[in-house]
């Protein structure tokens, strides 16, 4: 298929461009630096800049790729500012679904959360409601998904990887990430909110597998959700730093999310079943 990755040089994008063309797909890359285009072309894809907020260059990226399948892995978290997220969520897919429908693409896998589920008790699955009476700063984040979500699905055919919080080599939580800094400096509490992981070669697979799955919202998580006095301890020792101060508590929306559906309908197996397997290997000095 010639299939169009949008993020293509992010932490997710630069494990899947060569995944895809390992598979045979003509694969073309979208990124907004001319300074990544040689690593796009190193991965086996076509390179194209342009921005995602310029509407007229989105569309005459896609009009000459004329893909079958767009990949939507576009984010903005290198510097934790979930406002310009939300914004490449909001304005820059609706450039992007617009662009693909006018190219004539027939189907869009995009990336989306498992964390902006209503508040509950346990982990989340796909039929539960987003947290949309949220309030700020969470609301930002949460109109973001909502928008990325609906405008995704007005393409013909449609596949949205609610993933979970992302793990491994160039993510917050590698040595030299944001988590990590900050668990170093004792300025992140172990609480009883619960995360569900997922290893970016897990992120990276899961996309390549959507290109044959039906149409719908998924999960794409780890087997083991985990509060936050369970995971962070186990962190911290691996990175070396000092233990965590408890704090009792969590939001009523750190509850974890279940991969059931993944496993069940689409035959999904994540290669990092659980954080702390991938945590060791991904931390090992």
């Amino acid at each position: 298929m010639r299939i169009f990755v949008a993020g293509a040089s992010g932490v997710i994008g630069r494990r899947l461009l060569p995944k895809l063309a390992a598979a045979g797909h003509d694969v073309t890359g979208l990124t907004h630096r001319a300074e990544n285009m040689p690593h796009i072309e190193a991965a086996g894809a076509r390179a194209v800049v342009a921005d995602i907020f310029d509407r007229d260059s989105v569309m005459r990226a896609l009009e000459a790729a004329r893909p079958d399948v767009v990949i939507h892995q576009l984010t903005a978290l290198k510097e934790w500012n979930l406002e310009d997220n939300a914004n490449i969520r909001k304005t820059g897919t609706r450039h992007l679904v617009d662009a693909a429908l006018a190219a004539g693409a027939k189907r869009m896998t995009a990336q989306s959360i498992a964390w902006a589920y209503e508040p509950d008790e346990s982990p989340a699955s796909e039929t539960d409601g987003l947290d949309l009476r949220a309030a700020p700063p969470r609301s930002t984040t949460i109109e973001g998904v909502a928008a990325l979500e609906q405008a995704v699905q007005e393409m013909p055919s449609s596949v949205i990887l609610r993933y979970g919080m992302l793990y491994g080599p160039d993510t917050w939580y590698a040595p030299d990430g944001l988590i990590a800094d900050r668990v170093r400096r004792r300025e992140m509490p172990a609480t009883d909110g619960v995360t569900s992981f997922l290893h970016v070669e897990d992120a990276a697979q899961a996309a390549v597998l959507a290109l044959d799955w039906p149409d719908g919202i998924v999960n794409i998580v780890d087997d083991e959700p985990a509060a936050g006095t369970e995971w962070l301890p186990h962190y911290a020792a691996l990175l070396g730093a000092p233990a965590p101060e408890l704090k009792p508590g969590r939001g009523g929306w750190e509850r974890g999310a279940s991969n059931a559906k993944a496993r069940r309908e689409y035959g999904w197996t994540p290669i990092y079943g659980s954080w702390r397997t991938g945590f060791e290997q991904s931390l090992a000095r």
